[in-house]
């Protein structure tokens, strides 16, 4: 008898909203008897089957209707019985959005106008309440597909290869994936964070990569809302095999399976896991990477700990308001991080001015600093990451005495770096600190952290001298100050130590060794260029600060105290020490 050749079937899946839905169906229509290879693409609903025989679109649909999928041959597609039943937003739905809108944002305005934000907020600018809060959107949204199912398959073969357990034992499974997947989430994480410091991307591009991080974001949310469908093409995800390698190791006799499986869950798609890894990657922080994912997996833990009860309610009314919840606040959220990655690329916008300077509105309601002593003396306070006041009218040619109190500066937020004027400044912790320069031309002179994550819009708005006001001579003061080598103080030798930073070796030597009292110089050879972070590095101890652009940069101080000193990144993480003896 003649061999038949496969059949090549194509077919219309309505429902699909995210590259976890195509795993999911590939792995239960591959159960079908008769289906050799199936191909699912979630952007265009298709999924292609190649049969030895044709099958049974009533027995398609049995497989995936509990999970909120139709299935129908691709001629039928726009068959009106079929589409009757996938979701179309109406007015009311529009209206609804709406007013959630409205009341995340009176509800933000109002905690933010009492001082109640919570800051679970570490080194980096995305709240950890925000993410933990992503974690359980994503979890009843799109994780609990793939996750989910994984999570059942390897509970299944647990209770199937041992009959006699109790519930509790039984129960083993759901513990260890849990574990597995914090852990798993956790250690991949940092290690993503660690591989964005060692690639070292500019802060330029550094925010373009959290732009694009928050377009993702974006994106996720208007799934969540069913806006946009044609977007779905632009979520980027792991690729598909590596998601049907790991459900195939669900089904081998290992006692380590369920939290190792876990561990690996960080790799299957989800949009969700993708845009916080390229958010760690962009923050080239291991912490920051270990912390977020950590945080992300912990609000999934919920949903996966009671998949039965998840099951029940996600499908009925409570999901429809609690993903439309969810789809608003992401999409907020999305667009909130788009404006924090254009002040890291170098553009200070500010929504807010830009409205005003269009209706053509001057600048005589931000403060103007007073004339002291031919000086102009400006005062603003750090708050955790926010500058109060931020914005500042100033004169040209007149000094500028700008007494800063950071004392609750918090993150990158104890660096002050103002690009224009080549300005890079540590913030005391302890006290008071003082920044002079003068303006030599009007226009404006904008200031951030080296992340750009402090309050959009800061800047010195620099105005003509219309009244000949002459300023201090703040030269002549500096040279008047106490040299950095005072014989009646400490010795006038110098000590000279050196740091190489180069892809090869990275920092090197990350250890160093001088006397207390003896003055040292200190010089970086920079080979690469560093972002994000590490585009400044400071010892806190002596309140210094170092620009690491690339080449030889030097900086000198005098330690006063034995102990060990940590040269760190401009957001705490520590990059180097210095053991200072007797």
């Amino acid at each position: 008898m003649a061999h038949q050749q496969p059949k090549k079937v194509k077919l219309k899946i309505h429902g699909m909203h995210c590259a976890s839905c195509e795993v999911l169906i590939e792995r239960k229509f591959k159960k079908v008897s008769g289906v050799e290879k199936v191909y699912v693409n979630h952007a265009s609903g298709k999924a292609d089957l190649l049969c030895s025989r044709e099958p049974d679109i009533r027995e398609l649909n049995r497989l995936v209707e509990r999970d909120g999928y139709t299935v129908s041959l691709w001629h039928d597609r726009n068959n009106t019985t079929v589409r009757a039943a996938i979701h179309k937003n109406t007015a009311d739905d529009y209206i609804q959005m709406g007013g959630i809108f409205l009341m995340i944002v009176a509800v933000y305005y109002m905690l933010k106008q009492f001082d109640f934000l919570p800051n679970f907020s570490i080194t980096e600018r995305m709240n950890y309440g925000l993410i933990f809060m992503i974690g359980l959107f994503a979890a009843v949204s799109s994780c609990i597909a793939v996750v989910g199912g994984l999570l059942l398959a390897i509970a299944s073969k647990h209770n199937e290869l041992y009959p006699d357990l109790t519930g509790v034992q039984k129960f083993k499974p759901h513990i260890y994936f849990n574990l597995g997947r914090i852990a798993g989430y956790t250690l991949f994480g940092g290690i993503v964070g660690a591989l964005g410091s060692v690639l070292t991307l500019s802060p330029r591009v550094n925010g373009y990569l959290m732009v694009f991080v928050s377009m993702i974001m974006l994106i996720l949310g208007f799934q969540l809302l069913h806006l946009f469908p044609g977007l779905r093409r632009l979520t980027p995800k792991m690729p598909k095999f590596i998601s049907h390698k790991i459900h195939d190791l669900s089904a081998k006799e290992n006692r380590g399976a369920p939290f190792t499986l876990g561990a690996l869950t960080f790799f299957l798609p989800c949009g969700f896991t993708q845009a916080l890894q390229l958010y760690v990657l962009a923050t080239g922080d291991w912490k920051v990477g270990a912390l977020t994912m950590m945080v992300f997996s912990l609000g999934t833990l919920p949903a996966l700990l009671s998949l039965s009860a998840v099951s029940s309610f996600v499908k009925g009314a409570f999901q429809k308001h609690f993903l439309r919840f969810a789809g608003v606040l992401i999409v907020l959220l999305g667009a909130y991080n788009i404006n924090n990655g254009l002040v890291l690329a170098g553009y200070n916008i500010n929504p807010v001015s830009a409205f005003r300077s269009g209706q053509n509105v001057d600048r005589s309601d931000m403060p103007v600093a007073k004339i002291v002593d031919g000086k102009q003396i400006v005062k603003m306070t750090v708050k955790g990451l926010e500058y109060q006041p931020n914005r500042f009218t100033v004169i040209e040619g007149v000094p500028v005495e700008w007494q800063i109190d950071g004392r609750d500066a918090i993150g990158c937020g104890r660096v002050l770096v103002m690009p224009t004027i080549g300005l890079n400044k540590y913030l005391s912790p302890d006290g008071m600190t003082t920044i002079t320069f003068t303006p030599t031309k009007t226009g404006t002179i904008p200031f951030n952290c080296s992340m750009g994550m402090m309050t959009r819009g800061s800047e010195f708005v620099v105005v003509p001298n219309t009244e000949g006001i002459v300023g201090a001579n703040i030269e002549a003061v500096q040279k008047t100050k106490t040299p950095v080598c005072d014989p009646e103080i400490a010795s006038c030798l110098i000590q000279k130590l050196a740091i190489e930073v180069s892809r090869e070796r990275g920092i090197s030597p990350s250890s160093l060794t001088v006397k207390k009292g003896v003055p040292v110089e200190l010089t970086i050879d920079n080979k690469v260029p560093l972002g994000g972070c590490m585009s400044v590095w400071v010892i806190p101890k002596y309140d210094v600060t170092i620009p690491m652009e690339v080449g030889v940069v030097k900086t000198t101080f005098t330690p006063t105290e034995t102990g060990t000193t940590y040269i760190t990144c401009s957001m705490g993480s520590k990059m180097a020490e210095i053991i200072v003896k007797d």
